[in-house]
């Protein structure tokens, strides 16, 4: 459910050209943040200098990519870079001239960055260094499952987009269960879903390694992405004693859900279910998912109890917490993503799977409008496409599966207590067999997602030589997995272990955060929620400010 979404969505390419944004009203920063953010420009200009280019590459084709797997997709005839005449401008717009290039052409990023996002902007926007470390433990892992990443989009992405990397780079494949990849460009399961979390993370960390887990044979990972994402083949992968786990009345993998091996089908995977072959990296960033309904409450619970145990050993786990808002994707359940019960008909907010998960930390999506700078406070990711149904929103609400966790408690009590959304609600029961009683919309009682959010709009993204724009919190979870990567290698040197479970130190220190506090998730016939100051079920603490959560994890042992 992430970029995860815009399943059916399939439309003509003419009906897609025009994308409406809704009104917002930017709240003005805090002086201590303008302040810091005034005192870090020189040193973002010295780091943005190399990554950025002059071009006149244009986008010209119009379409629309609609899978379970990924994100808005968006091509309209629109300058990849803004290039003007340099006339001066203020520090403040941060005209950053390209070293070398024509002294009168220069790239406008800044302003940019509310209609092309890039890794220069994500940057400017929370404050992160350049990568400069590759040492042996902090390889970032990626989930992959029935879309395959093409090297040739990724080096294409490279050149335009992160110049001081070798176009060449590319993540090492660990195959899981028949899983394979790189594809050629034009396979017709190269929609852009791994070209872009490969192509987020190795902009920002390399040198460090990347590694991807390319999930499930071909026959099973495409059905999959078409029904439900379930995972467990890849926990089996990592822990091969998950494969064997019994807990809630089940031991293994669920026929019912679950691939089986070896693979009878043509082209299936003939060899044993693989368990325990991989080392799981300390970093893991997963792009899909689901609604939490499309699995019984017991096999999700087993599920969750293995992230538990990975985080516990150091891990970190970020989902991207959907793109619909309060629903999931149009088709998942009922036709508009939103479930029905007690009477009611397609009202009921559809919370995300992984994101209930309290051992996941879920990412929700941010974004500027255009004509905004890193020096605006952004808001979530809302975006109007002119086209039945096709309303993106930063996934976010209350679980039915899980209840609130202790290290939750606290923030969540102050949203309702001074931002109570004012909807009906319910306490979802034991077997979430209620959802709907009292013509409540949503569950009171839930865990509350995402925890943290980041920029998920427009990230111009090359597949198969066709350059489009992406939105989805598909986005935002790789960057996620990128800051924390910068700062657990960070830890490494200062000789401590990986950051690991992340939550309970975010809701403990949301300084180190920048705080969402306008706009809203709309879904299901409702307004949703909306973001406030302190956590909220939109964007959840809010972004990273990256020197911040430096000068946090430093000082914890």
């Amino acid at each position: 459910m992430s970029l995860s979404t815009l399943r059916a969505l399939q439309v003509d390419m003419n009906e897609a050209i025009n994308t409406l944004v809704r009104c917002h009203e930017c709240t003005p920063h805090n002086k201590k943040i303008i302040s810091e953010r005034r005192s870090d420009l020189v040193q973002i200009l010295d780091n943005l200098k190399d990554d950025l280019i002059p071009t006149t590459t244009r986008i010209r084709q119009l379409g629309l990519q609609s899978t379970l797997t990924m994100s808005i997709r968006i091509a309209i005839d629109l300058d990849l870079f803004n290039l003007i005449p340099d006339r001066g401008v203020s520090m403040e717009e941060l005209i950053i001239h390209k070293a070398g290039a024509d002294p009168h052409i220069v790239v406008r990023v800044v302003r940019n960055c509310g209609v092309n996002i890039t890794p220069a902007c994500y940057r400017a926007l929370y404050r992160l260094p350049v990568g400069h470390i590759n040492d042996s433990v902090n390889s970032p892992g990626l989930y992959e499952q029935g879309d395959y990443f093409s090297q040739s989009d990724v080096s294409q992405f490279l050149a335009m987009s992160a110049p001081n990397v070798p176009p060449s780079t590319a993540p090492v494949v660990l195959g899981i269960d028949g899983g394979q990849a790189p594809v050629p460009a034009s396979d017709l399961n190269n929609n852009g879903e791994s070209d872009i979390d490969i192509d987020i993370v190795l902009s920002l960390v390399y040198p460090q390694s990347v590694i991807v887990y390319q999930v499930d044979d071909e026959n099973y990972a495409v059905a999959e992405v078409e029904k439900a994402n379930t995972f467990n083949t890849f926990l089996d992968a990592l822990d091969g004693s998950y494969c064997n786990y019994t807990a809630y009345g089940i031991t293994g993998n669920s026929p019912d859900y679950d691939p089986t091996y070896p693979d009878p089908a043509d082209g299936g995977c003939k060899g044993q279910l693989q368990c325990g072959v991989y080392k799981p990296t300390r970093v893991i960033c997963i792009s899909y998912g689901e609604a939490e309904q499309d699995f019984q409450k017991v096999y999700a619970q087993r599920q969750c109890n293995e992230f538990m145990k990975l985080g516990l050993q150091g891990h970190t786990i970020l989902a991207a917490s959907g793109d619909y808002g309060v629903a999931s994707y149009p088709g998942d359940i009922t036709p508009s993503g939103c479930l029905s019960g007690n009477g009611q008909n397609q009202t009921i907010y559809n919370p995300d799977y992984l994101s209930g998960c309290p051992w996941i930390t879920s990412v929700g999506g941010t974004r500027l409008y255009p004509g905004q700078t890193i020096l605006d406070r952004e808001s979530p990711m809302e975006l109007q496409l002119d086209i039945a149904s096709a309303f993106v929103g930063s996934g976010g609400g209350f679980s039915n599966y899980y209840t609130t966790p202790s290290w939750q408690k606290s923030a969540k009590k102050n949203y309702f207590r001074q931002h109570d959304p004012g909807h009906p609600y319910y306490i979802a029961n034991s077997d979430a067999s209620n959802i709907g009683a009292n013509v409540g919309i949503y569950n009171r009682a839930g865990r509350g997602f995402p925890n943290v959010s980041a920029n998920g709009a427009f990230l111009p993204t090359p597949v198969n030589g066709t350059v489009y724009r992406y939105s989805g919190t598909s986005l935002s979870s790789p960057l996620w997995a990128s800051v924390i990567t910068l700062l657990n290698q960070q830890r490494t040197i200062a000789g401590k272990g990986p950051i690991g479970f992340l939550n309970p130190v975010l809701y403990a220190h949301p300084w180190v955060l920048n705080n969402i506090v306008n706009g809203t998730n709309a879904g299901c016939g409702s307004s949703g929620f909306k973001a406030v100051p302190g956590w909220d079920p939109v964007t959840g603490l809010g972004t990273p400010d990256y020197p911040r959560m430096l000068e946090l994890f430093l000082s914890l042992p």
